[in-house]
């Protein structure tokens, strides 16, 4: 059976994002020589060794992904992730604050962001049991996949359990806060303007849904990070794995 190995796909994919039109060619015959060598000295990696550190690779990526956003601050204090107010509310901000509901608007702001803090810890075993998960023609396709093929991966096969695991979550915390309250006082004051924008949203679903859009939002700049960074390399094995693809 011919065996099939991945340090080959390793360096493409690491050196495809630096490379300048033209050169491809080049790097293709340095590698393919080098590969070459490295196959007729047996010295590749087994491909269950490299498949163990895309496996550690990934895990640290959503780790840190989680650990980003869940934490305090995660997504109220951090203007790339803050989930914005509902657009049936945002549509009449301006008009809400000149109604003196200003108080109220950011309130409801930011406990709707303090809910996504919370729920997003969850996601953390979700994601390591989807990484043990990993086949090896899972490897192969982040590998030789576009950009985000890790978060789609990711996307493909958590996003109906985050879904389930982070609504009696947001629930609680939203009855805890009184969100549903603030919720009605906000649009109380928006008063028939409420229902010209859209009328009333299902919060725990909003808060829930946007949630999981940030999270996975997270998890692709953490995917960029180590298709790019060499100083992502931070176990022996994916220093071994991508030391010996390039």
């Amino acid at each position: 059976m011919r065996r099939f190995h991945l340090p080959l796909f390793t360096v493409l994919l690491l050196a495809a994002p630096i490379l300048q039109a033209g050169s491809l060619s080049d790097f293709g015959k340095s590698v393919m020589q080098q590969y070459g060598t490295q196959q007729s000295s047996g010295s590749a990696l087994p491909t269950s060794e490299i498949a163990e550190g895309i496996k550690q690779a990934l895990a640290k990526g959503t780790r840190t992904a989680v650990n980003q956003l869940g934490r305090s601050g995660g997504f109220w204090g951090n203007p790339s992730t803050q989930i914005p107010l509902p657009a049936s509310i945002a549509k009449a901000e301006s008009f809400l604050d000149k109604a003196g509901a200003g108080a109220q608007l950011d309130q409801l702001h930011e406990s709707i962001n303090r809910a996504a803090e919370q729920a997003v810890p969850v996601a953390a075993d979700v994601f390591s049991q989807a990484v043990q998960k990993l086949t090896l023609n899972d490897v192969r396709g982040i590998l030789n996949g576009p950009q985000d093929a890790a978060t789609q991966y990711f996307k493909r096969t958590t996003s109906s359990t985050l879904t389930a695991k982070f609504e009696p979550i947001v629930a609680r915390v939203t009855a805890k806060v009184g969100l549903a309250q603030k919720y009605n006082q906000v649009m109380s004051a928006a008063g028939p303007m409420a229902s010209l924008l859209g009328g009333k949203v299902n919060l725990n679903d909003y808060v829930t849904q946007q949630t999981l859009n940030a999270l996975f939002v997270e998890v692709a700049s953490e995917e960029k990070s180590i298709r790019t960074n060499p100083a992502a390399r931070t176990t022996e094995v994916l220093k071994k794995v991508f030391a010996n693809g390039g």
